[in-house]
């Protein structure tokens, strides 16, 4: 086996996302920066974003309407600075992606904005229907020619290294260890600067329109190593994911929906109107609900999103890549509706940190998916999280870019001499397995107390299987992710059991009623 490498940086950043190509690029003119990243470094969720980019570009929008829907979609819970801090910040953002070449919609040589739910305007930037991919791709080539940044692929993240782990004084962050795929040894990355920019945990829920990567690396990681976590119950089900057998996580956009696409019963029979007024375009909680209640009161597998209404031509200029894609499986949705149910989407809640980014050690940063800024409340407003990642990005870059680096000292070599190959790697697919499948029974779009104590239960089990393995065996990228998983697991349904009422996101058949005061859920995690 090669030897354990030691790499020593100026600023680490762990995932390749929109969020840590951004912060990437921000620093890279004054600062040596390491990009780390589990597998290539497009495989994250925002090169799957389809709607688009919020902010506000377009006449007779105001930063205070894209404010206010953003309070009214999470529930009471945002938090107004931070609202307004990425609000205000979101036209530079656009302009900052315009100047690095990503190719925008047009319509007469201006932005072409369109509208999903929760939106009283138009003020979603886009590239067709595959904006996450234009914008990840535009990045990506910068950030491959910058001599500055160091691409780690195939390193996935074990632990942070913190002065408490080491004995030190302070509650620092000085670096972390990561899982070589390629030689399949255990580095260890210094730094004064850490970024977690690692994403959602979608893969806890056996239905999701996520990747395989987002499997709550950073927040785990975090957690372990002393952070706070916040309103890590309010998990957003995309209610359109395309339902089909031979396709998983395809995601039908909530553009779709906000161009006039509407959802019925296998009958033919419009129902959302019975739910909202505001009908389809009603936020994702409200709309996903909905798809939950009728899927279960007549038995159905799946719902109907139609816009066959529209031209072919249109569907063609604006849904060019879901068009070719349903044409693929033999759907054309010019001529039939679309069988679609929801899927685990989004994680709103996440490491806790301040308009600049800061986790609870010095020197930790978490941006994007992972971190709780206080922007979503208890549902996030559509295509309001690539904008998040650009914003928190740029704060995150100029709070380092202001700070004196104190020396990292030092730091131990990864210990695994105590340790055997794995023979049972069957055990690891299984409770994974169990995890995803009793998360979404359990801790789904509808939840009750008895559903939630039968989670914590399994999950006990789980968690005291997987210490076995990870003390008893050399780690694989399997194992670290199931880890993961089952302690972002434990903060979800710990984090719903302490909510009594119902609110965004978080519905309970036992408190269906919504509090008069509006709280985030803040975990703390015990003393090292």
């Amino acid at each position: 086996m090669p030897p354990s490498s030691h790499h020593s940086f100026d600023v680490l950043i762990v995932g390749s996302g929109l969020a840590g190509l951004s912060a990437a690029l921000h620093l890279a003119a004054t600062h040596r920066v390491a990009v780390i990243t589990k597998r290539n470094l497009g495989d994250g969720s925002s090169g799957w974003a389809q709607g688009g980019i919020a902010a506000v570009m377009g006449e007779g929008d105001t930063l205070a309407s894209h404010v206010q829907d953003t309070l009214v979609a999470g529930a009471g819970l945002c938090d107004p600075e931070a609202t307004r801090f990425v609000v205000e910040n979101a036209p530079a953002s656009i302009r900052w992606l315009q100047s690095l070449g990503v190719p925008f919609s047009q319509e007469d040589g201006q932005l072409h904005l369109t509208r999903e739910g929760g939106h009283s305007e138009r003020r979603i930037v886009h590239v067709t229907d595959a904006t996450g991919a234009a914008v990840q791709h535009t990045l990506m080539d910068q950030v491959r020619a910058t001599p500055n940044i160091t691409l780690f692929e195939h390193h996935m993240l074990v632990d942070l290294i913190t002065s408490a782990k080491l004995g030190l004084p302070g509650q620092r962050c000085l670096g972390l260890y990561a899982l070589n795929e390629v030689t399949d040894v255990v580095d260890t990355f210094s730094a004064p600067h850490t970024i977690l920019a690692t994403g959602g945990a979608g893969k806890v829920y056996l239905y999701t329109t996520n990747p395989d990567t987002a499997t709550g690396d950073g927040i785990a990681a975090a957690w372990r190593a002393g952070c706070r976590v916040g309103n890590m119950e309010f998990i957003q089900f995309h209610p359109t994911c395309l339902y089909h057998p031979h396709v998983k996580s395809f995601l039908i956009t909530e553009a779709v929906r906000g161009e006039g696409g509407r959802l019925l019963l296998p009958d033919g029979t419009r129902f959302m109107p019975a739910h909202d007024a505001r009908a389809e375009l009603a936020p994702r909680d409200v709309v996903a609900r909905a798809i939950d209640f009728e899927m279960k009161k007549h038995g159905l597998d799946c719902v109907h999103l139609d816009i066959s209404h529209q031209p072919k031509a249109f569907l063609l200029e604006h849904f060019p890549n879901i068009y070719a894609r349903c044409m693929e499986l033999g759907i054309d949705m010019a001529r039939q509706p679309i069988p679609v149910v929801p899927a685990a989407h989004y994680t709103c809640g996440g490491i806790v940190t301040d308009l600049d980014g800061r986790a609870d050690l010095q020197g930790l940063y978490a941006v994007g998916e992972a971190a709780y800024t206080g922007l979503h409340g208890a549902n996030r407003l559509a295509s309001n999280s690539l904008v998040e990642c650009m914003v928190y990005a740029r704060a995150a870059a100029q709070d380092i870019a202001r700070a004196q680096p104190a020396p990292v000292p030092p730091l131990p070599t990864w210990d695994d001499s105590r340790v055997t190959d794995a023979d049972e790697s069957v055990v690891i697919s299984h409770n994974w397995d169990e995890l995803r499948r009793f998360m979404w029974d359990y801790v789904g779009i509808v939840r009750t107390n008895k559903r939630l104590e039968r989670a914590a239960h399994r999950i006990a089990l789980l968690t005291s299987e997987i210490q076995e393995f990870y003390s008893s065996f050399h780690v694989t990228r399997d194992l670290l992710e199931l880890r993961n998983l089952v302690q972002v697991a434990d903060l979800i349904v710990r984090s719903a059991q302490s909510r009594h009422e119902s609110r965004g996101l978080h519905f309970s058949r036992d408190y269906p009623q919504t509090d008069a005061t509006a709280r985030p859920t803040i975990l703390v995690p015990p003393s090292p």
